[in-house]
C-alpha cells in the first residue's frame, strides 16, 4: 500500500513538473517572421506615396505577417490595432484599427491585412481607412515604435459595427466601472521604423 502511494504521489509531481512548461507556452502571445518583437520593420512594410505629395512613404503597404497562440477561454473575437505614439508630433497615429476576426483565425499572412476582407471588420484609422497604413517616419529621427496590439473579446465577431475610431471602440472593451468588461487578454508586438537615409 505504501509503495502504490509513493508511486500515485511520484506520480502527481512528475505530471505538474511536466505541465509547468506547457502551461508558459500557452501564455497568449503575438508574433512575426517578418520582423522580431523590437526590431526594425522592412521597407515593404512601409506605406506607399500612391498620391507623390507624401516623400517619407517609401514602401509598398505590405502588412507584416502575424500569429498567436495561447487564446484566452472564452474568446470570441480579436481586435487588431497598430499604433504610433510618437507620430503627428506625439498626438500619435492610428495605423489599423481592425476588429471582429473570429475566434478560429490564428493570424493573418503578409499583404493581407493592406485590403479589405472577410477575415476582419474595418474600423477607421487616422488615414481614414479600415485597414493597414504603413509607416511614413521621416528621416533623421529617432525610430518610431509601431505597436500591434491583439485584444481577445467575448463579443461575436459581427458585433460591432464597422467603421469606428479607436477612440469609439475602445469603451466598447472595457467600459465605465460598473459595466462589463468584454477582453478576456491582450498581447503585442513592436516594430520600428524611420526612412532610410540612403
Amino acid at each position: 500500500m505504501l509503495k502504490r502511494s509513493l508511486l500515485l504521489a511520484s506520480g502527481i509531481a512528475l505530471a505538474s513538473w511536466c505541465t509547468g512548461p506547457a502551461f508558459a507556452a500557452d501564455v497568449f502571445s503575438l508574433t512575426s517572421s517578418t520582423f522580431k518583437d523590437g526590431s526594425m520593420l522592412p521597407k515593404k512594410a512601409a506605406n506607399a506615396n500612391t498620391t507623390g505629395n507624401n516623400p517619407n512613404c517609401v514602401g509598398e503597404n505590405v502588412s507584416p505577417q502575424l500569429s498567436w497562440s495561447g487564446v484566452p477561454d472564452g474568446t470570441k473575437s480579436f481586435v487588431l490595432l497598430m499604433e504610433d505614439p510618437e507620430g503627428r508630433g506625439g498626438a500619435g497615429v492610428h495605423h489599423m484599427v481592425t476588429y471582429g476576426i473570429d475566434a478560429k483565425v490564428t493570424g493573418f499572412a503578409e499583404g493581407e491585412l493592406s485590403k479589405p476582407s472577410d477575415k476582419f471588420v474595418g474600423g477607421k484609422a487616422t488615414q481614414g481607412t479600415g485597414f493597414y497604413n504603413g509607416p511614413c517616419t521621416p528621416a533623421n529621427v529617432q525610430p518610431h515604435h509601431y505597436t500591434f496590439v491583439l485584444i481577445a473579446t467575448d463579443y461575436d465577431p459581427k458585433e460591432i459595427p464597422p467603421g469606428l475610431t479607436r477612440e469609439e471602440l475602445l469603451p466598447k472593451l472595457a467600459p465605465v466601472p460598473g459595466q462589463p468588461n468584454h477582453v478576456k487578454g491582450s498581447a503585442g508586438i513592436v516594430g520600428l521604423f524611420v526612412k532610410p537615409s540612403n
